[in-house]
């Protein structure tokens, strides 16, 4: 059966008897059988003018017929049991056998997905005003999978728009990829570091992510030395930020936790301002951007969109394959486009 009949047959069934007024479905005649009236049928004719008008009227294959597996007194009408396609239907006919309705509305679970959806309109990424030249943030979990994924995905479009965008590595408040039983703080740690390149080497920040997003943790040193970072420099000033941020007193504080995961108040601010929750969150001239496709060529097309007038570098043929989520220099065969992490 075509199931855009099947459902059109019922809402214009429903519509129609509501219209009409034959039938006022009040709780209690649901409930009790109704009086009998003389042009009632009897429930096996029911059975079988429902069988009947389902087979020679809805079912397009002749060789799948309807089973009527049970008919019940329902009070206003009858309830109709039946199966079809394989399917389990809960169908009702009115007892004069003139008026057949197989898809009764639940009021509540319709409720509900009117609700849902509304919810996720509104959350919906936004039209990005467009700029001379755009500001991007990204913000992310230097350990988070997928804040990773995007990262390499976002770097091939960092190095063709070069100037032509203020970008900002930016990081979510709380962080989700520490040890807590060994006091490993890897993920606050770098948070730390890569901040503190972008604050005073700006332009070794994107070598320094290329190297370490091919193997994370372990490469640290071998990455700022690979990037030309001045490793002293950067000493210092993760030493200063942990003490203005409070990493490692709040890291040590449970009291302060987001949930059950520590406080990485770098972009404290940022974080309130544009309501992150997770790991990437993308943001193109203050507005929320989708990060779902993860390729180099949809962020360059996403993040182009932000300009007035388009600059000649957005025309430049970049991947259209995702890389993979975490460290390494695979592609994404996981379907993993739009996940995230997030507490």
């Amino acid at each position: 059966m075509n199931k855009k009949i099947w459902l059109s047959l019922g809402a214009i069934v429903v519509i129609a008897l509501l219209i009409a007024g034959g039938y006022k479905l009040k709780k209690s005649n649901l409930s009790k059988p109704a009086v009998s009236s003389k042009n009632d049928i009897t429930m096996d004719q029911a059975k079988a003018k429902v069988a009947d008008f389902i087979n020679n009227n809805l079912v397009q294959d002749g060789n799948k017929k309807v089973d009527i597996k049970k008919v019940t007194d329902g009070g206003a009408l009858y309830k109709i049991s039946l199966s079809l396609q394989g399917k389990e239907i809960t169908a009702y006919m009115t007892k004069d056998g003139k008026t057949f309705f197989p898809n009764p509305m639940d009021i509540a679970s319709v409720e509900a997905q009117a609700k849902q959806a509304k919810q996720k309109a509104a959350e919906a990424p936004k039209s990005i005003p467009k700029s001379d030249k755009p500001n991007v943030k990204l913000f992310v979990m230097s350990y988070c999978p997928y804040g990773t994924q995007v990262e390499k995905g976002i770097l091939p479009v960092l190095n063709t728009l070069g100037n032509k965008i203020n970008f900002q590595l930016e990081f979510v408040d709380y962080s989700m990829h520490n040890d807590l039983a060994t006091n490993d703080m890897k993920e606050l740690n770098e948070n730390v570091r890569q901040y503190c390149i972008q604050k005073n080497q700006p332009k070794k920040l994107d070598a320094y992510l290329s190297c370490f997003l091919k193997k994370g943790q372990g490469t640290e040193t071998a990455c700022l030395n690979s990037a030309g970072v001045d490793v002293n420099q950067v000493s210092d000033c993760m030493a200063q930020a942990d003490s203005q941020f409070s990493i490692t007193k709040n890291f040590k504080d449970k009291k302060t936790y987001k949930g059950q995961f520590p406080l990485c108040n770098i972009n404290k601010d940022d974080n309130a301002k544009y309501k992150v929750e997770g790991s990437p969150t993308l943001i193109i001239n203050d507005t929320l951007a989708s990060s779902d496709n993860r390729d180099p060529a949809s962020l360059l097309k996403t993040i182009c969109s932000a300009f007035n007038q388009a600059p000649e570098e957005c025309n430049t043929k970049l991947s259209s394959t995702a890389p993979a989520p975490g460290f390494g220099e695979g592609t994404d065969t996981s379907g993993s486009s739009g996940a995230n992490c997030k507490n």
